[in-house]
């Protein structure tokens, strides 16, 4: 799945104030989809043992790994004035620097390490990377998926998927913003200082860039982009590993999406009572028959699972269905907030990808939702900004408010708000109302559940995709989704009533 902040090797549910980007990762390169906590890096090859302590013994060797870019720098002896400075160079910030700066105007990009290949493993459905020609860069493809409710029941899903390949994707972007003009500017950022047409970004360098606009493209550390409601997300938790095994029982052809199997834990009582409250499944990617990714994922809790716990599960997993892993090429301890209020809108910076609340409420996805948003948000920045002589051009919080608008327009947040309604549920269900959901929601037809899992169901369509749900649900299924959902549904109504334009 997706990824993105690395911190030390420690599960902490990070939720920083408004002080700057001096408390992103080292590699200072978020990524717009989950928080990574963590990455030893040593190299042990021994098989696979019972505990989790031996797992974790098995660490990578990967180093880090910078692409043979020659940067154009921006010349801080200038003071010149750019259109727009983007804090943050993962996938959605290069993203928007691209496009506008194909448009002819002048782009900033600031990161401590812009040029190193972003450290995360994502998976995406392969249509979503059709529909923004980014096809060449998925390094494998399978032709479907497959979710294992419980021993008895599986269901093949027929939708192609596919795992970015990093480097080519930040290569092919950095390319193309060389080609436009893009200048590139190495270091943290500490805060950002509002005028009333221009911003100036304090680096810690000591270097001030003026820029018309700003654009916060750091993740989930929500340092420039403010929030002014109580921040309590749900959260997803997962331990992934890309490894060398023996061998493993899975179809090369397919990956898995889901196993919520149980058996593994028949041996651990305690482990399997804690699954049995709040449950964790494999989600898998077998790149060969000795190469595969595997990882354990907590979809969401409140609070979020402890990782030492995660890892036991997964090794008591791996252990029954036989897979010995030989050697770890990379692994990640990850953490998503899921849900939440959005940020306050509109406001000065403007946001993209997790600082501007873009996580999928119900499922923690986001790479190709936020790639999909950085033509409009950059659309916006292009159309708004024009020119210097031109009559129609916007500056200061009018710009910005027009770019807020254009990225959460009343359709969106509408959508948002059902999603929330939809962790809302999971957040209470076990393991046997999970897998009751979840057998019936991959029961309905693909364009409902293509369209949830992808963000392009608003709420019309939903309403239906809800009442879908419900008439595939069985009995149990239903009576637990009116008793734990109404209060949910209460607050969904009432945040919708109350949210217009």
């Amino acid at each position: 799945m997706d990824t993105l902040l690395r911190t030390p090797n420690k599960l902490e549910f990070f939720i920083p104030q408004f002080h700057g980007l001096e408390r992103l990762s080292s590699n200072g390169s978020p990524n717009p989809s989950r928080v990574k906590l963590g990455v030893k890096k040593r190299a042990i090859r021994v098989g696979c043992r019972s505990t989790s302590s031996a797992l974790l013994d098995l660490v990578p060797e990967t180093k880090k790994e910078n692409l043979d870019f020659e940067l154009p720098l921006y010349d801080t002896s200038l003071n010149k004035v750019v259109d727009l400075a983007i804090v943050g160079g993962g996938p959605a910030g290069l993203a928007v620097a691209q496009q506008v700066s194909e448009a002819g105007l002048s782009v900033c990009s600031i990161d401590p390490s812009p040029k190193l290949i972003w450290p995360n493993n994502y998976g995406v459905w392969v249509d979503e990377f059709e529909a923004m020609d980014l096809l060449d860069c998925l390094d494998t493809t399978w032709s479907g998926a497959v979710v294992y409710i419980n021993d008895g029941a599986k269901k093949d899903l027929s939708r192609p998927y596919g795992r970015v390949n990093r480097k080519q994707l930040k290569s092919k972007m950095l390319q193309k913003c060389i080609t436009n003009g893009v200048k590139f500017h190495q270091s943290k950022v500490t805060n950002v200082v509002h005028e009333e047409a221009n911003s100036t970004v304090v680096c810690s360098d000591g270097v001030k860039i003026q820029a018309s606009v700003v654009l916060d493209a750091t993740g989930f550390s929500r340092c420039l982009v403010q929030y002014d409601k109580p921040y309590n997300p749900g959260y997803q938790v997962a331990y992934g590993i890309v490894a060398e095994v023996d061998g493993h029982p899975f179809d090369v052809d397919k990956m898995v999406f889901m196993d919520w199997r149980d058996k593994h834990l028949d041996s651990y009582p305690e482990l399997k009572e804690r699954n049995s409250k709040i449950p964790t499944f494999l989600y898998a990617m077998p790149f060969s028959s000795n190469r595969i990714f595997l990882e354990e994922t907590s979809l969401v809790a409140r609070p979020g699972l402890r990782m030492e716990d995660i890892q036991e599960r997964m090794v008591a997993r791996l252990k029954h269905l036989g897979i010995n892993v030989k050697r770890i090429e990379e692994d990640e301890r990850c953490v998503i907030p899921m849900g939440g209020p959005l940020p306050v809108l509109p406001q000065r910076v403007v946001g993209i990808g997790g600082t501007a609340g873009m996580v999928h409420p119900s499922t923690g996805y986001m790479v190709a939702r936020t790639l999909a948003a950085a033509p409009i948000v950059a659309n916006a920045i292009v159309r708004y900004l024009g020119s210097t002589s031109s009559n129609n051009s916007l500056r200061g919080d009018q710009l910005s408010a027009e770019v807020w608008r254009d990225l959460w327009p009343i359709e969106r947040r509408r959508q948002r708000e059902f999603f929330c309604f939809g962790m809302d549920i999971l957040l209470k269900l076990d393991l046997a109302a999970t897998r009751r959901f979840f057998d019936a929601f991959f029961d309905l037809q693909p364009h409902y559940w293509h369209g949830f899992l992808s963000s392009r169901l608003f709420l019309p369509d939903l309403v239906f995709f809800g009442l879908s749900l419900f008439s595939h649900a069985s009995n149990t299924s239903r009576l637990e989704i009116m008793t734990k959902g109404t209060v949910p549904l209460a607050k969904m109504i009432n945040n919708l009533v109350q949210d217009r334009d």
